[in-house]
């Protein structure tokens, strides 16, 4: 064990991005997001989620994933956008567990057979496009042909399309007005709140074994402040503060502390 967190009596690093859905934490003032997301997912509906990097667009993707039956619904996660559109086809077919075919037609072919096929089982496939802003255009010309199913009087997929806020100017370009017109949920993530941030540094700690608590109030304070209440900034700072803390034999962190790592981060 390392011994900073031995000197904190820490089970494990509490801000390590390993942990599962289950132990996944969602501040109170994301759950409506979360809640319609689901909502959503169950109308069948298309969805572009927005908002800066580190708000909790992942975190809030997880929480959907713990929510929906697994018995109705089939998520299908595709994390790279900077794909030409054959490629992009060819991804999701690899992440459905289909063999992709050389065409472009072939792959677009196969995944829309799929999501049929699905549909005759009742069982709702949803594609969560992450980093979405990163599209090419080819790929965004070509997505509502893939959301249209016999003349467009069926809804057999959901597409979830997550990225940041400029993705909001770029659909509502002319040219995407078609995709754009089909996204009815359109959802934006805003910066947390300092109480978000001292409930989600409190709910990690204790889940990494502390008794109580790591952080002064003050403390607490600048590391919204410092971090702006984004989550991978929060992780990255208050690991080193307590890593600071520990070197000086600290029991608590103080907001000097974090204002010194912030500084240097």
């Amino acid at each position: 064990m390392s011994a900073w967190l031995a000197h904190f009596d820490l089970d494990e690093a509490p801000f390590s991005k390993a942990i599962s859905d289950n132990d996944l934490w969602v501040p109170a003032s994301r759950q409506p997001i979360v809640d319609e997301l689901v909502q959503s997912c169950e109308e069948h509906s298309h969805i572009l989620l927005t908002g800066e990097p580190g708000v909790g667009k992942t975190c809030v993707l997880r929480a959907l994933r713990r929510r929906l039956p697994e018995a109705g619904f089939r998520l299908t996660y595709c994390h790279n956008a900077t794909l030409g559109r054959r490629d992009f086809y060819r991804q999701i077919c690899l992440a459905l567990g289909l063999s992709p075919k050389a065409t472009a037609a072939g792959v677009f072919y196969e995944v829309s057979s799929h999501v049929r096929e699905l549909g005759e089982q009742h069982v709702h496939p949803i594609f969560l496009l992450d980093e979405s802003h990163l599209l090419h255009q080819d790929v965004l010309d070509h997505l509502h042909i893939l959301a249209n199913y016999d003349w467009d009087s069926r809804p057999l997929l959901s597409l979830v399309l997550v990225g940041l806020p400029e993705m909001n100017e770029r659909l509502r370009l002319r040219k995407n007005r078609s995709l754009w017109s089909r996204i009815h949920t359109r959802l934006s993530l805003g910066e947390a709140a300092p109480e978000d941030t001292a409930e989600y540094v409190a709910y990690r700690v204790k889940k990494a074994g502390s008794t109580g608590e790591l952080f002064h109030a003050d403390a607490l304070s600048m590391l919204h402040e410092a971090s702006a209440g984004r989550l991978r900034d929060v992780d990255r700072i208050a690991t080193g503060a307590l890593k600071s803390a520990a070197r000086r034999r600290i029991k608590k962190v103080d907001r000097r502390i974090i204002e010194e790592v912030a500084a240097n981060d």
